[in-house]
Order: structure tokens, then C-alpha cells, then sequence
């Protein structure tokens, strides 16, 4: 399955919401498995994003779709990243030459 990052920053109702209920990421992790998307890894940062998450998806539409429902929220804003494995980057570096 494609692997994508997804970079997020919270809004204020966001950060109020994490709160006072902590456990809402995990709550969001469960809905992101009902539509499809594996969370791979999850990392709380400090900087310019407040979460790393490194998921797998069947294809773009549902990541695209995941994303969309995620912002649409108004708690969390989502940069989508598609990542491709450094195996498969190399493989397809040198098929080309």
C-alpha cells in the first residue's frame, strides 16, 4: 500500500480540545482505520508542525479524502505528503539511466 506523511498543526480548537481530552488522537487514529488508512507511526514535534504521521493508504482519493475530513474539522491543518520507500527511489533511479 502507498505510504504518505501527513504533517499537521492545530488550531486553537484544536490545542483546546488536546487539552482537555488527550485521548482524542488515539479516538482519530480508529476513524482514520474506518476509512482505510493504517497509521504506520505517529510523533508529537516542536516546530513549524505540532504531528508527524506516517500512514499507508489504498490510493491518493482516500488519502485526499482523509485529509479534506480532517481539515474540514477546523481543529488541524494537514500538509499530504506521498513518500516513496529509498529501495524503490534507487530501483527507479537507475532503471532510468
Amino acid at each position: 500500500m502507498p505510504t504518505f506523511i501527513l504533517l499537521s498543526t492545530l488550531t486553537d480548537d484544536g490545542a483546546q480540545t488536546l487539552m482537555s481530552q488527550p485521548a482524542r488522537i488515539l479516538e482519530v487514529n480508529a476513524e482514520l482505520a474506518g476509512m482505510g488508512v493504517r497509521v504506520i507511526s505517529q510523533y508529537a514535534v516542536l516546530g513549524l508542525y505540532d504531528f508527524v504521521n506516517i500512514v499507508e493508504a489504498p490510493d491518493n482519493v482516500t488519502i485526499a479524502r482523509v485529509s479534506v475530513e480532517l481539515a474540514s474539522r477546523g481543529s488541524v491543518r494537514v500538509t499530504t505528503l506521498p513518500a516513496i520507500a529509498i529501495d524503490e527511489y534507487v530501483a527507479g533511479l537507475q532503471a532510468g539511466g
